[in-house]
């Protein structure tokens, strides 16, 4: 008995030495930067970011045309597969926030960054429209939706008053993943064929993403004794003071309108681009134009989308943030208007400009307003429903649109008929104000006041 107590001290002790010693070193490693660790976040934030490109549509778009001729697919079952697998992450996204509020980012980034990378492998091995749909699901849940609600969050938790500026330069990830990956796997597939592309993928996931993630990611700034922005003092009573006082549970949020109206109007931009960026070569081959052309253009997308990102991150830090979710809409509708006028590289071009521009431009101001709305202490949990509904609201976009392409013969018939998303996206912004907490009680109410 007496040999049980000392061999369990001893445990305790030496498994407290080794947390301690851990401690010091993470400490020490932040303490040798001369500025603001934040930013340290802020760039693996934006490689996670740019890690994410292989489950974005605009990666999967360019495997759409060898995959399903590979398999002996229709354009109509290979996007029901699409939709279902999108449908099976977007159930997911609920839970990946409950886990990141519990287990924080770095062991999120990195559980994630690996099994995103086996599930590439699992997509180079496929043969059946099951394993399809699996592989789906596989990469939409750990690229489009993880790899999405992670980082955005994290941004969030490490800056308040900087908080737009911030989402502006982490948007830089992205941005670099939709210029990047849509040429480059494009090269892949032609060397060596869609299987292989998919093995390279899988290796420059885990090359880009892994290790930053275990070495450099701390889960909040008052974890290392900092605080938001870098600011030794607190915030004005409009910064960290009042978000300290007011952030909401999902319990509470979920009960506000302004939750509901958020969650709606982000949906146009993930039903609309995502159906677009879906069908976009099929879309430039019945207009006579190249798949080579198609996948430049989203080179033409990216740069605008950070354009976009940055015009969003700047205005959305003195700007009610609801009149910016309207103007990204009516950027939005414009780009959908302009697929009547494409026949020719340059109004290819103008097309992806527009399109780029109103997603990194709402991409943006849809990441700021959840913290600048609801607080940090839940945002994960808060964001990851929101997530669930813009994921399930981008893979039901490219399954009713090949289908009213197919039935109409026409994508010009298809894009009017979605015209009334971004319409109604539009009312629901406008409705969207930012609920206030009553100081004193456990209720939130919705108060008709500025965002």
């Amino acid at each position: 008995m007496t040999f049980s107590r000392d061999a369990c001290f001893i445990h305790v002790f030496y498994t407290c030495r080794m947390e301690h010693q851990t401690e010091s070193i993470r400490k020490a490693l932040t303490n040798r930067v001369p500025f603001y660790y934040g930013w340290v976040v802020l760039v693996i934030s934006a490689t996670a970011m740019f890690a994410s490109g292989p489950g974005q549509t605009y990666s999967v778009s360019i495997f759409l045309e060898p995959m399903r001729n590979d398999l002996g697919l229709g354009l109509t079952h290979i996007a029901g597969l699409y939709t279902l697998g999108s449908l099976c992450a977007a159930m997911t996204m609920f839970f990946v926030g409950r886990l990141l509020d519990r287990y924080g980012a770095r062991v999120m980034l990195v559980s994630v960054s690996i099994c995103f990378g086996l599930a590439t492998v699992w997509m180079s091995h496929i043969s059946s429209p099951i394993e399809l749909l699996i592989g789906f699901a596989l990469i939409r849940t750990l690229g489009q939706g993880s790899l999405s609600l992670i980082p955005t969050t994290l941004v969030s938790l490490w800056f308040v008053r900087l908080r737009g500026r911030a989402m502006a330069f982490h948007s830089l990830g992205s941005s670099f993943s939709q210029a990047i990956f849509p040429p480059f796997i494009h090269m892949l597939i032609q060397s060596s064929g869609w299987r292989n592309a998919w093995l390279s993928l899988g290796v420059t996931i885990l090359g880009v993403l892994l290790l930053p993630a275990l070495v450099l990611v701390r889960r909040t700034p008052e974890s290392i004794g900092l605080v938001p922005d870098g600011k030794i003092e607190k915030h004005d009573s409009d910064d960290n003071g009042i978000a300290s006082m007011s952030d909401w549970t999902l319990g509470q949020a979920i009960r506000t309108k302004t939750m509901w109206y958020l969650m709606f109007a982000g949906t146009s931009a993930s039903f609309i681009v995502t159906a677009l960026m879906f069908l976009q070569v099929s879309l430039f081959e019945s207009k006579g134009l190249s798949a080579e052309l198609a996948a430049t253009v989203f080179a033409v997308i990216a740069p605008m989308s950070l354009i976009g990102a940055f015009i969003g991150g700047i205005l959305v830090e003195r700007v009610t943030n609801r009149y910016l979710l309207i103007v990204g809409q009516l950027v939005l509708v414009a780009a959908m208007l302009w697929t009547f006028l494409v026949s020719n590289t340059l109004e290819a071009v103008i097309y992806g400009g527009m399109l780029g521009f109103s997603t990194g431009f709402l991409m943006t101001v849809n990441s700021v307003i959840w913290p600048n709305y609801y607080g940090r202490e839940h945002l994960g949990s808060i964001r990851g429903v929101a997530t669930t509904v813009t994921i399930a609201a981008a893979a039901l976009g490219p399954l009713p649109f090949a289908f009213l392409t197919e039935l109409m013969d026409s994508y010009g018939k298809a894009v009017l008929v979605f015209l009334v998303l971004p319409a109604l996206c539009i009312v629901a912004s406008a409705l969207a104000v930012k609920p206030v907490y009553q100081q004193g009680d456990m209720t939130k109410l919705d108060l008709n006041l500025e965002a």
